[in-house]
């Protein structure tokens, strides 16, 4: 894994690029939280690399629906299920940005 990961280096200058082999080699970690390493990902059904595509759709439809009903007033199913999934401290991790 340390000869790849310096190879990669060696290999391009792209940022994008080197991140996405990080991805790839480490995993992605806990996509809710601080966790740098793949250990303790928070995703069951989905892997950032090989999802990238239905990732980015969803994120696009949370986007719609949380600037339609920022409260999820119309969705109360989805609400309590955030307020379960979501503690203090990964609400302050995500408002970071």
């Amino acid at each position: 894994p340390a000869r790849a990961r310096l190879a990669a280096v060696a290999a391009t200058l792209d940022g994008f690029e080197l991140s996405r082999i990080d991805l790839e080699q480490r995993r992605e970690g806990d996509v809710l939280g601080q966790a740098q390493s793949g250990v303790r990902s928070s995703l069951r059904m989905l892997a950032v690399i090989e999802d990238e595509e239905v990732i980015a759709q969803a994120r696009e439809e949370a986007t719609r629906v949380v600037a339609a009903d920022p409260e999820l007033e119309h969705l109360p199913g989805l609400r309590t299920a955030l307020d379960a999934l979501l503690d203090t401290e990964r609400e302050q991790y995500l408002e970071k940005g």
